[in-house]
């Protein structure tokens, strides 16, 4: 006994449907059999039915079945008014409610040029209903049932166009967070397997370029660089095999491509890009290490700070240097501010900044404030004084960070590289080629 209750849910409700549908079918040839007439009786029963059958009819079937049953409901009551044999106590009660539903789904699920007919339809059927009674009851239904019927069919169209707006915004809403989705996918593509590819990239161009130039590498030299570019191409294969484990993973099943809350992983970053490429300076507030992070925020901060580096490799190839600073700012206005600051010396004529106005060609910095407006803050790249480029990006935390250290001095006092400072204020490392 108890493995017959012990049903999966979908085949549950398939059975309580049909058996919903069979009662109904029982209550319609009941109603129909008052009438005496055993093919008048058929008939009410096909009739009801079809009504039925267009109210749990597919969307895609629901216009064909719905206007073959409103079109027999109309003819078994055309023939039922001329006829003797008549139904004492009912016209078809459930034939009426399923009429009632079928001009509320008309309406919902049909564009206007084919709902208004076949909407039109259900209404007259409905309202001709009365006819099937015998004839001393017209005058009371007229006057009674008829406009309630009719009071009916116009709550059951506000209903219908109430579930039409309802099913028009809940698309409007999926289409969003698809979109939304496949731009979060682009920015990871971008951030995760782009900038190893670009690592790849420059390190094939030094092989080549050192040997045009008449020094090509040692044997011990060049395996190093082909070491380098084979960590580089499975670092990219993870990568792209995360976001691929996340596409084909149920939503809430998905692994996240990028890890939130610690920023020593930026240590990692910075020393990767350091081996293949300028000296880099990683400057990060000892408050910021010791304190838990939004995750939000603390993946958008790795991800700022890989997108520059990318950048430099692309579009800096003769920096020298670059420091990534990490620090948090107190505004007594705005609360405290992670400043992310991402500077090299690259000459000036590596780059340029286009017209106002005029698109840029890339996605990574278009992508990396897109990321920043979603957990409140904003990023501004250009030349800086002298020479060189800087990226920098301010996001708002939303309260006191847990476990932080006291403020105490002005952390732009200290300068990047020294040790003595950095033991007090926040902890730089000097990772050299």
């Amino acid at each position: 006994m108890n493995q017959f209750f012990d049903l999966p849910p979908a085949r549950g409700r398939r059975i309580a449907a049909l058996c919903t549908t069979l009662v109904l079918l029982a209550v319609v040839a009941a109603e129909g059999a008052q009438t005496g007439s055993v093919p008048l009786a058929a008939a009410w029963t096909v009739s009801g039915g079809l009504v039925l059958a267009s109210v749990v009819a597919r969307p895609d079937r629901f216009a064909a079945v719905a206007a073959s049953g409103v079109l027999v409901s109309c003819l078994v009551t055309l023939v039922s008014s001329q006829v003797d044999a008549r139904a004492e106590t009912t016209f078809g009660v459930i034939e009426l409610v399923a009429l009632l539903l079928v001009v509320a789904r008309s309406v919902r699920l049909l564009r206007p040029r084919s709902a208004i007919p076949l909407a039109g339809g259900a209404f007259t059927a409905l309202s001709a209903l009365f006819l099937r009674c015998p004839r001393s009851a017209y005058p009371d239904l007229v006057s009674f049932v008829v406009p309630v019927l009719w009071f009916g069919a116009v709550l059951v169209t506000v209903l219908g166009l109430y579930l039409r707006l309802l099913d028009r915004y809940r698309t409007r809403e999926r289409t969003a967070e698809l979109q939304e989705q496949r731009l979060e996918y682009a920015r990871d593509l971008h951030d995760f397997v782009g900038h190893h590819i670009t690592a790849i990239i420059a390190q094939t161009k030094a092989v080549r370029y050192t040997t045009a130039a008449g020094r090509p590498p040692s044997p011990g030299e060049l395996d190093g660089m082909l070491a380098a570019i084979e960590d580089s191409g499975s670092q990219a294969m993870r990568s792209m095999r995360s976001m691929v484990t996340v596409l084909r993973a149920p939503r809430d099943q998905g692994a996240p491509l990028a890890a939130g809350g610690a920023l020593d992983e930026l240590r990692v970053l910075t020393g990767r890009f350091s081996e293949t490429g300028p000296t880099t300076t990683l400057a990060l507030e000892p408050r910021l290490a010791a304190g838990a992070l939004p995750s939000g925020i603390a993946t958008t901060v790795q991800q700022i700070v890989r997108e520059a580096l990318t950048n430099v490799r692309k579009h800096a190839s003769r920096a020298t240097r670059v420091t990534v600073d990490v620090r948090l700012e107190e505004d007594s206005a705005h609360g405290p501010t992670v400043l992310v600051a991402v500077t090299d010396d690259g000459p000036d004529g590596d780059r340029s900044v286009p017209p106002p106005g005029t698109p840029r060609s890339g996605f990574g910095l278009t992508g990396l404030s897109e990321r920043a407006a979603m957990v409140g803050g904003t990023v501004a790249a250009g030349p800086r004084a002298g020479a060189g480029w800087v990226v920098e990006a301010r996001m708002p935390l939303p309260g006191p960070l847990p476990g932080a250290c006291p403020v105490g001095d002005d952390p732009t006092s200290v300068t990047a590289g020294t040790e003595a400072e950095a033991g007090t204020r926040r902890t730089t490392a000097t990772l050299d080629t």
